[in-house]
Protein backbone atom coordinates (compact mmCIF):
# COMPACT_ATOMS: atom_id res chain seq x y z
CA UNK A 1 0.00 0.00 0.00
CA UNK A 2 1.19 3.42 -0.89
CA UNK A 3 2.65 5.65 1.61
CA UNK A 4 0.09 8.51 2.76
CA UNK A 5 2.27 12.17 1.75
CA UNK A 6 -0.70 14.14 3.04
CA UNK A 7 0.19 13.05 6.66
CA UNK A 8 2.45 15.35 8.26
CA UNK A 9 5.95 13.97 9.87
CA UNK A 10 5.77 16.78 12.38
CA UNK A 11 2.40 18.06 14.31
CA UNK A 12 2.52 20.80 16.43
CA UNK A 13 0.26 22.19 18.67
CA UNK A 14 0.77 26.07 20.07
CA UNK A 15 -1.66 27.12 22.47
CA UNK A 16 -1.94 31.14 22.80
CA UNK A 17 -4.04 33.28 24.84
CA UNK A 18 -5.45 35.99 22.29
CA UNK A 19 -3.63 38.06 19.60
CA UNK A 20 -1.13 39.36 21.82
CA UNK A 21 2.68 40.24 20.16
CA UNK A 22 3.90 37.54 22.15
CA UNK A 23 1.18 34.79 20.61
CA UNK A 24 2.43 36.55 17.15
CA UNK A 25 5.91 36.17 17.75
CA UNK A 26 5.89 32.69 18.62
CA UNK A 27 3.55 32.03 15.71
CA UNK A 28 6.21 33.45 13.70
CA UNK A 29 9.33 31.96 15.46
CA UNK A 30 7.95 28.56 14.82
CA UNK A 31 6.93 28.69 11.38
CA UNK A 32 10.35 30.15 10.99
CA UNK A 33 11.90 27.36 12.46
CA UNK A 34 9.90 24.90 10.51
CA UNK A 35 10.29 25.87 7.28
CA UNK A 36 14.05 26.01 7.49
CA UNK A 37 14.47 22.56 9.40
CA UNK A 38 11.68 20.77 7.69
CA UNK A 39 9.69 22.31 5.06
CA UNK A 40 6.58 21.10 3.41
CA UNK A 41 6.39 17.80 6.27
CA UNK A 42 4.79 20.01 9.30
CA UNK A 43 1.33 20.98 10.38
CA UNK A 44 1.02 23.82 13.23
CA UNK A 45 -2.39 23.71 14.79
CA UNK A 46 -3.08 26.99 16.58
CA UNK A 47 -5.69 26.91 19.47
CA UNK A 48 -6.77 30.32 21.02
CA UNK A 49 -7.50 29.55 24.80
CA UNK A 50 -9.57 33.46 24.85
CA UNK A 51 -11.89 31.00 22.52
CA UNK A 52 -11.53 27.80 23.70
CA UNK A 53 -10.00 27.54 27.34
CA UNK A 54 -11.28 24.10 27.68
CA UNK A 55 -8.64 22.96 25.11
CA UNK A 56 -5.72 24.10 27.57
CA UNK A 57 -7.44 22.45 30.31
CA UNK A 58 -7.26 19.21 28.95
CA UNK A 59 -3.61 19.46 27.55
CA UNK A 60 -2.21 20.82 31.14
CA UNK A 61 -1.21 24.30 29.46
CA UNK A 62 -0.87 26.51 32.15
CA UNK A 63 1.16 28.73 30.55
CA UNK A 64 1.52 30.56 26.59
CA UNK A 65 2.64 30.63 24.45
CA UNK A 66 2.97 26.87 24.77
CA UNK A 67 4.08 24.02 22.56
CA UNK A 68 2.98 20.47 22.28
CA UNK A 69 4.59 18.62 19.85
CA UNK A 70 2.00 15.55 19.24
CA UNK A 71 3.95 13.64 16.15
CA UNK A 72 6.45 12.11 16.40
CA UNK A 73 6.15 10.65 19.65
CA UNK A 74 7.11 11.45 22.34
CA UNK A 75 5.43 14.03 22.94
CA UNK A 76 6.95 17.41 24.20
CA UNK A 77 6.58 21.22 25.65
CA UNK A 78 8.21 24.02 25.24
CA UNK A 79 6.75 27.21 26.40
CA UNK A 80 8.05 30.92 25.64
CA UNK A 81 7.71 32.63 22.61
CA UNK A 82 10.09 30.69 20.69
CA UNK A 83 12.83 32.79 19.70
CA UNK A 84 15.59 30.32 20.61
CA UNK A 85 16.09 28.22 17.52
CA UNK A 86 18.28 25.48 19.41
CA UNK A 87 16.02 25.56 22.56
CA UNK A 88 13.15 24.90 20.69
CA UNK A 89 14.61 21.84 18.62
CA UNK A 90 16.21 20.58 22.24
CA UNK A 91 13.37 21.14 24.11
CA UNK A 92 11.40 19.09 21.13
CA UNK A 93 14.23 16.50 20.70
CA UNK A 94 14.05 17.65 16.90
CA UNK A 95 17.82 17.74 16.94
CA UNK A 96 19.02 17.39 13.30
CA UNK A 97 20.80 14.31 12.50
CA UNK A 98 24.59 15.59 11.39
CA UNK A 99 24.47 13.01 8.51
CA UNK A 100 21.68 14.16 6.67
CA UNK A 101 20.42 17.47 8.11
CA UNK A 102 17.27 16.15 9.35
CA UNK A 103 15.45 15.20 12.63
Amino acid sequence: MPEDTSAPRYLLRLFIAGDSPHARAALHNLQRICESQFPDQYRIEVVDLMHEPHRGDEEGVIATPALIKELPPPVRRVIGDLSDREQVLNGLQLIPDAKDGMP
